[in-house]
């Protein structure tokens, strides 16, 4: 074989040693992009959170969110501090921001907290209802870790990321009934994952929002869009259109500001929202208190209940357990699960079947507590999805429906608030619920749906007779109990 010439053998070192340098190799602290990864991504941040039924509220304060990239490069995701409560979404999701994010593999994400706390709700040593409340306190940055599964990839137009709060792993504390003297501490754990948003969102899993509760700040007619603020400080820009169904009101045009609303969103391919469902719970706006959470308490010698609002808004914020009274109320039931008549039993929800541990969401018009009735007087109430953390123990069907009989952990509300005495509506076996599923139920689920397997379900949960029966709209894994 002929042998080339030096000058020719060292001309060819060289060009190779160019084209490899090209081909996107950074050397030692190089800070340049991936091949193919150029400009930004619109991203929208969405949360979320797995719990397994132990606490009533948990909330964090958020003064930064940092993605950071393999090269090391960093980019901020929040412009200012956000409060964020997540007991209300878990399995659910809600938009926190959408921000454009340069485009690059991020290997790992970090968040600065500056405040949090929980509260946890059951009955003292002498059957008295009880909420307990966490220690307040500042969370060191030392203390909260966001785990990403694998490297995120941003590139795109648009696409989300899911900022998921693992409530088990996230706090620690003896009881609940010796929280309020502590020790506790709140270690915020969080998983950070990709989200694939459909064309028509369905679910939690690729970009619908359920349930995002708030109240009308303003109304742009030209638009058709509206703007909506959460209790704890969230804010939503959305757009609607023909196919958005409004509950509660004619249509679009009798939207006002200070109308409490409960709403359904699709995130768009821009990043924007479109609400699917708009449902006005209330249409007087003067003096008005909305509470969203679980009853606590339903007195049989009177119409009066407590209940206990994970969000509240407006002038009679409790803070805590507060008194109503509903002789005068209008019941009713959220909208977002339409299937009620398709059930094989009456699915109803009243002053006179209604118990503790089922979510409501509640106005009130009381101008003031202090030197008022002991009772501030209930407006509205309107039963609302919940999620129930259970483990299956049965399976069958009923009326077209399969059927799963689940257990709840003893420290849920129904289980743990049932044996208060002076209730109505007594609740025959309030540890176990009965879960209805078709086929237009999302699921979610990596864990089989069988006897032995714990799993988060989401629904409306009625009192038939004393059982307590859940009309299923969303399914996914659960958590430990």
């Amino acid at each position: 074989m002929p042998s080339f010439p030096r000058f020719l053998m060292l001309a060819v070192s060289i060009m190779l040693a160019a084209a490899v340098a090209g081909c996107g190799s950074t050397g030692m602290g190089g800070n340049s992009q991936p091949p193919g990864l150029t400009g930004s991504t619109v991203v929208s941040l969405l949360l979320s959170s797995s719990a397994n039924d132990h606490l009533s509220q948990f909330t964090l304060n958020f003064t930064s969110i940092t993605l950071t990239s393999k090269s090391g490069k960093t980019v901020s995701l929040l412009t200012s501090a956000q409060n964020a409560e997540f007991i209300h979404i878990n399995g659910n999701v809600e938009p926190l921001l959408t921000v454009s994010v340069p485009q690059d593999d991020y290997t790992s994400a970090s968040a600065v907290i500056a405040s949090s706390g929980f509260v946890c709700i059951d009955l003292n040593s002498t059957g008295g209802l009880q909420t307990n409340t966490s220690s307040p306190g500042a969370v060191p940055v030392s203390s909260v870790t966001i785990n990403l599964p694998s490297p995120i990839t941003i590139s795109g137009p648009h696409m989300g990321l899911l900022l998921n709060l693992q409530v088990s792993s996230s706090i620690s504390y003896p009881s609940c009934d010796t929280l309020a003297f502590g020790p506790d501490s709140v270690t915020p754990t969080f998983t950070l994952t990709p989200v694939t948003f459909a064309a028509q969102p369905t679910n939690s899993g690729n970009g619908r929002a359920n349930d995002m509760e708030g109240v009308v700040g303003s109304v742009d007619p030209m638009a058709r869009s509206i703007q909506v603020t959460a209790a704890d400080g969230l804010s939503w820009s959305l757009n609607t259109s023909g196919v958005t169904v409004f509950q509660g009101v004619s249509d679009f045009s009798a939207v006002t500001p200070g109308m409490p609303v409960s709403l359904d969103a699709a995130i768009q391919s821009d990043g924007s929202l479109l609400a699917t469902r708009v449902a006005v719970q209330d249409t007087n706006t003067q003096t008005l208190t909305t509470s969203s959470g679980p009853l606590l308490f339903v007195a049989s010698s009177l119409p009066a209940m407590f209940a206990f609002g994970t969000q509240e808004q407006g002038r009679l914020v409790a803070g805590g357990p507060a008194p109503y009274s509903f002789g005068n109320a209008i019941f009713a039931i959220s909208g977002e699960v339409s299937n009620l008549q398709s059930l094989p039993f009456p699915a109803s929800f009243t002053g006179v079947n209604m118990v503790a541990g089922q979510k409501i969401y509640l106005t009130t018009h009381a101008p003031t507590v202090a030197g008022g009735p002991l009772y501030s007087p209930a407006a509205t109430m309107t039963l609302v999805p919940q999620t129930l953390d259970g483990m299956v123990t049965a399976v069958s069907n009923d009326g077209g429906f399969a059927t799963y009989t689940i257990s709840l952990a003893p420290y849920d509300l129904f289980a743990d608030l049932a044996v208060q005495a002076g209730q109505t509506s007594l609740l025959q076996n309030p540890n176990t619920v009965v879960v209805y599923v078709d086929s237009s139920v999302q699921m979610l689920n990596s864990t089989s749906l069988a006897v032995g397997s714990t799993l988060r379900f989401y629904g409306l949960v009625f009192n038939d007779n004393g059982t307590l029966k859940m009309d299923c709209a969303q399914i996914a894994d659960g958590v430990t109990q």
